[in-house]
C-alpha cells in the first residue's frame, strides 16, 4: 500500500499525518510506503513546522527527516491512496486528475473516522491547534489501518 498525505504547504498537517502513519505501520510490520506533499510550493525543501515537530516528538515520533515537497500530477499514478486534509486540498488534487481511477484515489482523511461526513483537519498554522490536529490524525491513522488490514 502506498499512501500520500496532502495539505497546503506540507509543513504542518501532512508531515504529522505521514509521521503518525509511518510510526504505526512500522510498529505493526506492515509493508506500506507513506509520504506527504503540499498543494502549494512555498515551503519546498523545508523541515516541518517546529510545532509539528514538537507535538510529534511528544508522542515519540521523529519527523525531522522529512522535507516539504510539492504535489505533482505523477503522484496520482504513483500512490494507491491520496489522503487530503481539507476540501481545498481535495479540489486542488482532483483538478489534476486525468482519469476516474485517479479521482477515486483522493479522499478526505477524516472520512475513515466519520464516513461521508466531509470532516476536515483544520490548519493549525495560525491558531496553534497542533495537539488537536495530532489527535485527529492519530484517530484517522488507526481507522485507515483497520480498514486496509482486514
Amino acid at each position: 500500500m502506498k499512501v500520500l498525505m496532502v495539505c497546503l504547504g506540507n509543513i504542518c498537517r501532512s508531515p504529522l499525518a505521514e509521521g503518525i502513519l509511518k510510526h504505526k505501520v512500522q510498529n505493526l510490520g506492515l509493508d506500506w510506503l507513506v509520504d506527504s506533499a503540499g498543494t502549494g510550493s512555498w515551503h519546498v525543501g523545508e523541515l516541518p513546522d517546529r510545532r509539528s515537530i514538537a507535538v510529534a516528538k511528544k508522542y515519540g515520533i521523529d519527523i525531522t527527516d522529512q522535507r516539504a515537497r510539492h504535489f505533482k500530477p505523477k503522484d496520482l499514478d504513483a500512490f494507491d491512496l491520496i489522503l487530503v486534509m481539507d476540501r481545498d486540498n481535495y479540489s486542488d488534487v482532483v483538478r489534476q486528475a486525468k482519469t476516474e481511477l485517479q479521482k477515486e484515489k483522493v479522499q478526505l482523511i477524516m472520512n475513515f473516522v466519520y464516513p461521508n461526513s466531509q470532516t476536515i483537519v483544520p490548519d493549525p498554522y495560525y491558531d496553534n491547534r497542533f495537539e488537536l490536529v495530532y489527535e485527529l490524525l492519530n484517530e484517522a491513522s488507526d481507522a485507515l489501518i483497520a480498514h486496509y488490514s482486514k
